[in-house]
């Protein structure tokens, strides 16, 4: 690849040596616009994207929209029961044909001026084009795309690439073995929160990835998480964070369980603790501003017993989620500072950020060898 837009990466950027040995990447790859233009062009839009869970597309007709490296998307549930996913964009002048994140329709409608497809992406209500010639509404369907699903989890995949792309089970392997007998699928949608943070996506992926700061920025989760047997584990794709629960009389039950927290390259976090999934969705809005997605999901949402511990989870999970937005601001902060550019990696502490940190360089070096 080679051309104007390309942001320039020398050889040690790429360069992947041990972990006893190795540097962070430049700061510049958090600060640089250029560089968040380059992931938004070829990073995410090849990678596996999640989007939402099944059961909020049970019927025929129930849509879930979303976007992908600025790229609008959206599912829907077909009259014969498939699950399709297309561009959120009519064929006519780009208008949107869902404008919120779910809903209901028996058609796909535009917004703007009202070209109605069928929910299978074709193309059926033209106002006001009798007089068009040459134009054949078979060649203007929905622009569909790659639609894969993961015990119930939804992801898209917008690469035109497909014989280079690991497909979504390739990518996720060994994690339903892991956690089993337990299912995502089996978990009920609750809540959807957005977060806007200061920094770059990088910065706040890097935080997630290490427990190295718990003492530090959230000594309340240091008394659920039993810290001095918080483990990294390394897979081909994604790493797991997990940490025996204290034991004691908490949010999450008087059986102790486990803290489970996987992160699936480039984007996407499973926060798994007894009772619930907590999912996290990185998106990049700019070189120093990225919006994260959660979503609640829980065994039990039916009883007021149920919803009122979804409830304090939420505000637990809410404090913490506030404790990581400051740090990462403020990182962000140092890493625009002249007095930063690399670092170092603890051995013991941050095998998880290195680990995504090489997958980076990997993802790098191969768009561009192109």
């Amino acid at each position: 690849m080679n051309n104007n837009s390309t942001p320039s990466f020398v050889e040690s950027d790429l360069m992947i040596v041990p972990i006893e040995r190795s540097e962070t990447i430049p700061s510049r790859l958090y600060t640089e616009p250029r560089y968040h233009d380059f992931d938004k062009q070829h990073l995410f839009p090849e990678t596996w994207q999640y989007v939402g869970h099944v059961s909020r597309v049970q019927n025929h007709g129930d849509y879930l929209a979303g976007t992908v490296a600025d790229n609008p998307v959206i599912i829907v549930r077909g009259k014969d029961n498939l699950l399709r996913a297309f561009f959120n964009v009519c064929r006519h002048r780009g208008g949107p044909l869902a404008i919120d994140d779910h809903g209901s329709c028996n058609a796909l409608q535009c917004k703007y001026h009202g070209w109605t497809y069928l929910l299978d992406g074709s193309l059926r209500g033209v106002p006001q084009f009798d007089r068009v010639e040459l134009f054949d509404r078979k060649d203007y369907g929905l622009i569909p795309v790659q639609l894969e699903i993961w015990d119930g989890l939804i992801f898209v995949n917008l690469s035109k690439r497909k014989a280079n792309s690991p497909t979504l089970q390739s990518v996720v392997n060994g994690i339903s073995e892991r956690i089993a007998p337990r299912r995502l699928a089996d978990t009920k949608f609750f809540r959807r929160i957005n977060y806007e943070v200061r920094c770059n996506w990088k910065v706040y992926v890097d935080n997630y990835l290490e427990g190295y700061h718990l003492p530090y920025v959230h000594p309340e989760l240091c008394t659920l998480l039993d810290y001095q047997n918080y483990i990294t584990e390394i897979f081909e794709y994604y790493s797991l964070q997990h940490s025996p629960l204290t034991g004691t009389d908490t949010l999450y039950g008087k059986d102790g369980g486990a803290a489970l927290y996987y992160f699936i390259f480039p984007n996407f976090m499973l926060n798994i603790l007894p009772g619930r999934l907590q999912t996290n969705l990185v998106v990049p809005l700019s070189h120093n501003t990225t919006r994260v997605i959660f979503d609640y999901y829980y065994d039990d949402i039916t009883s007021p017993h149920a919803r009122k511990m979804a409830e304090e989870d939420i505000k637990y999970s809410d404090h913490v989620q506030h404790e990581d937005m400051q740090i990462c601001e403020h990182v962000q902060q140092g890493l625009e500072s002249m007095a930063y550019d690399k670092g170092r990696f603890s051995v013991e502490m941050e095998r998880g950020v290195y680990h995504f940190q090489c997958l980076l360089k990997k993802a790098y070096r191969a768009i561009m060898d192109r």
